[in-house]
């Protein structure tokens, strides 16, 4: 079967003795965003280089539409890719910036083609300026404009807002977001920040040390995390027993599953278990306390007020993940 879009199958990629990439296989749709979601190291980088061509592969193959890629050069691929630091030219204006790919159209489609982009970036009016007057996240919609221009048949995204501050790069990843969606252009978003991944992509890919661990929708992977690692990458702790997780009330707990408690899934109730308290840390307006729970496992509890020695607390099914069929 053909692929409409993207695949790569048993992608290998290796440096020297290292593999940094072991085997990857995943595909692409057409209008889809896929995050490769990993730690520094976990081979994202790699593997988003070897779709592009900027690295060769060792192994597997990487084709689009079901045309192997693997011998056509970087610059025939129809792909684009947007670096951290969007790599733009300070000697260009905004809109020469936006415009430098579109050579093969006369100035008037050049003209209006960028005003487009900038119009879908937030940017309208601002092609005259100098890019040295514009600040990070202005930038940074610049490349974007700029990488779109062409119609990439695909565009990879390497850590595009990492060096902006959290407060920007949260609102950029949603206009990011509704850009990708409104032209329909698939991508490849490369991020090690698991709350970006998860508003921007359709399916996230998990990394670690060269391998895919999971390739799901943002819900599933955060509900069904496929392994004890997965769960632990994604904040999960501690793991629990099924009997663990009955004696502190979820009693729909089902046998020879491991539950993984999130962020949220301990919570204080006045009919709960009474736990041991070994740690209080004050938080803004709240405070933090470190739990032993069932089984010698730490949890961690947000409470109102600080806890004494002891806390009455429960498992929020809504807050906990059942993972795979492992043991604690």
């Amino acid at each position: 079967m053909v692929v409409s879009g993207l695949e790569v199958t048993g992608a290998v990629v290796r440096y020297g003795a290292r593999t940094a990439v072991d085997g990857v296989s995943l595909q692409v749709g057409p209008g889809e965003v896929v995050s490769l979601l990993g730690a520094s190291g976990s081979g994202k980088s790699s593997l988003l280089r070897a779709v592009a061509g900027l690295e060769p592969l060792a192994g597997g193959t990487v084709s689009w539409v079901g045309q192997n890629l693997v011998e056509v050069p970087v610059h025939k691929r129809g792909f684009v890719m947007m670096f951290q630091d969007g790599q733009l030219f300070p000697h260009l204006s905004v809109a020469g910036n936006v415009g430098y790919a579109l050579v093969d159209l006369d100035r008037r489609e050049r003209d209006r083609r960028v005003a487009e982009l900038l119009e879908l970036v937030g940017l309208g009016g601002y092609g005259p300026r100098p890019i040295t007057a514009l600040s990070g996240g202005q930038a940074q919609r610049v490349a974007l404009a700029r990488s779109l221009a062409p119609r990439p048949r695909l565009l990879m995204l390497d850590e595009p807002l990492s060096a902006l501050d959290a407060g920007l790069r949260e609102h950029l990843v949603g206009v990011l977001a509704g850009i990708l969606r409104v032209t329909g252009t698939p991508a490849l978003y490369v991020t090690h920040d698991q709350d970006e991944a998860f508003a921007i992509a359709d399916r996230v890919a998990v990394l670690d040390h060269g391998r895919l661990l999971q390739l799901d929708s943002p819900e599933a992977l955060w509900r069904h995390p496929a392994s004890r690692e997965v769960a632990a990458f994604l904040g999960y702790r501690p793991f629990l027993t099924a009997s663990q997780a009955r004696a502190l009330g979820w009693p729909a707990a089902p046998a020879g599953r491991l539950v993984a408690v999130g962020p949220l899934g301990l919570v204080e109730d006045p009919d709960g278990t009474v736990v041991p308290v070994r740690a209080v840390r004050p938080r803004r307006g709240t405070y933090e306390a470190d739990v032993e729970l069932p089984g010698g496992h730490l949890g961690r509890l947000r409470t109102a007020s600080s806890p004494g020695e002891g806390a009455k607390v429960r498992l929020d099914p809504a807050g906990c993940a059942l993972v795979g069929t492992g043991s604690a």
